[in-house]
């Protein structure tokens, strides 16, 4: 599990898909995504895995307090959990961490989990614990810019979750802290090259399927792979969306940028019903600034980027983002 790990939400650099991060062919999932680079260049911290043998020397370096460890435990499993009984370990973690002293490992700590904390659907009140608790152990320990003068990875965290989850980033604000104020400008930024964005790919079928040539329609563009568990995740209710809103005008893209070797078995296994679409050079990834993943983007009729998701989405959030564009 990586303790650093970006999301985005951000290279997430996830490393080894059955820890915190999921991450395969030097891509990175995004729960988690955001970080690593980022979190990895700022703090100097990698992976921390509860199997000795897994550690490097710079892990096994690190030190946990008796009250860190039982933490760090915690979000090594949160992934195992049911989703009620996640959400509220969810928040018991953020409380426990937030009473922390202040000190490296209370950041790393506060970080990972605001990385976990998106996905899925765990209750506002539990993602505005924790992102409190990130912003509190940033304002306790400000992290320096990039030498690019980007902002670290606390800082683009808190700032995906204050502009796409509507979370408050008090005491935090883009008027006090200039990195968050930066993070958001690059988002907003980014959003903007989205709205824009036009792309031609092939599905498995052998159709070109045109995104200018859509409009009129609702689109649903999914960025996804078959080594990502939480893609696979929401796989069921993205085929059940499709389905149920078909006669209305809804279509979902779902783009890949693995080889059609690996993708076709995987969906013909699954039966999944919507288009799935081949991304081999990452062109379209690229176009969308896509680092972590799923991570999906919903266009209304008139070709307007309503809604976007940051992480893995249940299917009522799904059915919130489409409801941005008119779907009920």
């Amino acid at each position: 599990m990586n303790l650093n790990s970006p999301k985005s939400g951000r290279w997430k650099s996830r490393v080894g898909c059955c820890s915190l991060l999921c991450m395969s062919q030097n891509r990175l999932h995004s729960g988690m995504v955001r970080g690593l680079l980022a979190a990895g260049l700022s703090f100097g911290v990698g992976m921390f895995i509860l199997q000795p043998g897994n550690l490097t020397a710079q892990e096994r370096a690190m030190e946990w307090s008796d009250q860190e460890k039982p933490i760090a435990v915690g979000l090594h499993g949160l992934r195992g959990l049911p989703d009620d009984v996640r959400a509220a370990t969810t928040k018991d973690l953020a409380l426990r961490i937030r009473k922390l002293r202040a000190v490296p490992n209370k950041l790393r700590l506060a970080n990972a989990l605001a990385n976990l904390s998106t996905e899925g659907d765990f209750g506002r009140d539990t993602l505005q614990q924790v992102t409190t608790t990130l912003a509190k152990a940033v304002q306790e320990q400000p992290v320096p810019a990039a030498k690019d003068g980007d902002p670290a990875e606390p800082y683009l965290e808190l700032a995906d979750l204050a502009r796409y989850e509507h979370m408050e980033t008090a005491p935090l604000s883009a008027s006090n802290t200039p990195q968050l104020a930066v993070a958001l400008a690059k988002l907003e930024a980014l959003d903007q090259r989205r709205q824009r964005a036009d792309f031609t790919l092939t599905d498995l079928q052998g159709k070109s399927w045109a995104f200018k040539d859509l409009r009129g329609k609702v689109v649903l563009v999914n960025f996804w792979a078959t080594w990502c568990p939480p893609c696979r995740k929401e796989m069921p209710d993205l085929d059940s969306l499709s389905l149920r809103f078909k006669d209305q005008g809804l279509v979902i893209l779902a783009i890949s940028d693995e080889d059609v070797s690996k993708v076709a078995p995987f969906i013909a296994e699954r039966k999944i019903s919507y288009p799935i679409l081949l991304d081999p050079g990452r062109v379209v990834n690229g176009l969308f600034a896509v680092q972590g993943i799923p991570k999906s983007f919903v266009y209304d009729r008139d070709g307007k980027l309503v809604a976007q998701s940051i992480d893995m989405r249940t299917q009522k959030q799904f059915l919130e983002m489409l409801g941005q564009a008119g779907l009920k």
